[in-house]
């Protein structure tokens, strides 16, 4: 008689068709590719050789597999469509990264949005956007039907090249590229730098998208503890050792989700650590404008020379003026230009305009001068209402958006993220933000600019409360 622990033979065959459909579809196995033998196979599902055996024979019966005399199995057909639900941890749809991210921007007003990662629409200045569309509309036809130029607008560029030395990093500005946001950003680079069966590290929490973005270039993805100072030196160096990672991807300043920024100490050795192994970094930038007091950035003691740092404006101004920029050693500009070029022939050149009146008429740093004063008032109202429902801040950050929170023992994150939903509050449940999702399950992020209603948080008592 079958138990919950020793599933039926219909469900061990299942199993096994399961296991070879989600490599195919996850293009660990590509048409062509030859499955383990029936022996190696059932060794390492731990079920019987029958059990594999029907399991090839219903595969072949559907046309996923073919098998040649005297030869094995292989994949038929043609390369499937990716699908990157296949390809990481399986995680409930109800609290899949991907899926909440959906939930956040289709929903409606009513549904509260804690869990989200980006400011309140009413935080942003629209009235200086307006302004400045009405002067675009005014201007060239140029500015309004043409694309930009190849590295993108120069004025903007030179704006961004002094934003940059004023955190001490210099980088002239030819050395900037514009791209539409800091994801495309890491997505170019990726296509730059990898090759499928590489092998990259992040840190571990991190966004949950770098997880996702990684997975469709088919690399290999391993994870550095992240601490309130850092990641983790000594995990690095082993992971730089023994894997010789082609890039390590971090946020060094209000990293996502915990908010943490990375201490002149830890930066030094990460360097030290990335020039004895000679390894890339790649330092998304992308909260950097929300930090009270600026941390170190990686960029500025490296001088760009491993160190490719990107950044973006859709956080702290507008997720729909799509602007972002890398900055990155001048011999890998031209390369990269043409890159850029074969995959979206430019950048949105009416963003790019629109964000160089922005900054250069003093809007923009009008603008986040408030976003941090109210931020900072959020974050100390967020962090008392979570402790008084019995949630414990794993570190203090110097700024942004995010708190990560532990929930009392016993609790998982996905499950009151499901409880949350059901009652119209999104929460984002830890798990995603980590390769060991059960490392990840205690933890919370909350982004504190959504977190005034506190309905949020009698939904949160009540769903710890079961």
């Amino acid at each position: 008689m079958s138990t919950p622990n020793h599933p039926s033979a219909p469900g061990r065959i299942g199993l096994v068709t399961a296991a070879i459909n989600e490599r195919i579809a996850g293009r660990h196995l590509a048409p062509g590719a030859r499955l383990p033998s029936v022996r190696a196979f059932a060794e390492q599902m731990g079920v019987s050789k029958s059990t594999v055996v029907e399991a090839y024979d219903r595969l072949g019966a559907e046309g996923v597999i073919v098998a040649r005399r005297g030869s094995g199995f292989y994949v038929a057909g043609k390369t499937r469509p990716l699908c990157l639900k296949t390809v990481g941890p399986q995680l409930d749809r109800e609290v899949d990264p991907l899926w909440i991210t959906r939930q956040s921007m289709q929903s409606g007003p009513d549904l509260l949005k804690p869990g989200s990662g980006w400011l309140p629409s009413s935080w942003m200045p629209v009235e200086a956007i307006r302004r400045g569309l009405r002067g675009l509309a005014r201007g060239s036809e140029r500015t309004l039907v043409c694309y930009d130029q190849p590295l993108g607008l120069p004025a903007l560029r030179t704006q961004i090249s002094r934003r940059l030395g004023e955190r001490g990093i210099e980088a002239h500005a030819d050395q900037v590229l514009l791209v539409d946001s800091s994801t495309q950003a890491v997505d170019l680079l990726c296509r730059f730098l990898i090759e499928p069966g590489d092998t990259v590290v992040v840190d571990d929490p991190c966004y949950f998208n770098f997880h996702a973005l990684l997975r469709a270039h088919r690399v290999t993805v391993l994870g550095v503890p992240f601490t309130p100072t850092g990641p983790d030196v000594a995990e690095l160096e082993r992971l730089f050792s023994a894997h010789r990672p082609r890039f390590y991807l971090t946020n060094s300043a209000l990293q996502n989700p915990t908010g943490a920024s990375m201490s002149p100490v830890v930066a030094h050795r990460v360097l030290k650590l990335a020039e004895a192994h000679d390894i890339l970094i790649i330092e998304d930038d992308i909260f950097g404008d929300l930090e009270d007091e600026p941390s170190p950035r990686l960029a500025s003691f490296d001088g760009l020379d491993r160190v490719i740092q990107v950044g973006s404006f859709s956080k702290t101004l507008s997720s729909a003026i799509r602007c972002g920029y890398i900055a990155l050693r001048p011999d890998w500009i031209e390369p990269l230009i043409d890159l850029k070029l074969a995959m979206s022939l430019g950048n949105g050149h009416v963003s790019a305009e629109l964000m160089h009146r922005l900054i250069t008429d003093g809007s923009y740093r009008h603008h986040v001068a408030e976003v941090r004063d109210k931020l900072a008032r959020d974050r100390g109202r967020t962090a008392r209402r979570l402790e008084a429902c019995g949630l414990s801040l794993w570190s203090e950050p110097r700024g942004g958006l995010f708190l990560w929170s532990r929930l009392p023992d016993g609790l998982d994150s996905g499950e009151i993220a499901r409880r949350a939903l059901a009652r119209g509050v999104v929460l984002a449940p830890g798990a995603p933000f980590s390769l060991q999702p059960a490392a990840g399950a205690p933890f919370l992020r909350f982004n504190v600019s959504h977190c005034a209603d506190p309905k949020i948080f009698s939904v949160l008592e009540e769903a710890m409360g079961g």
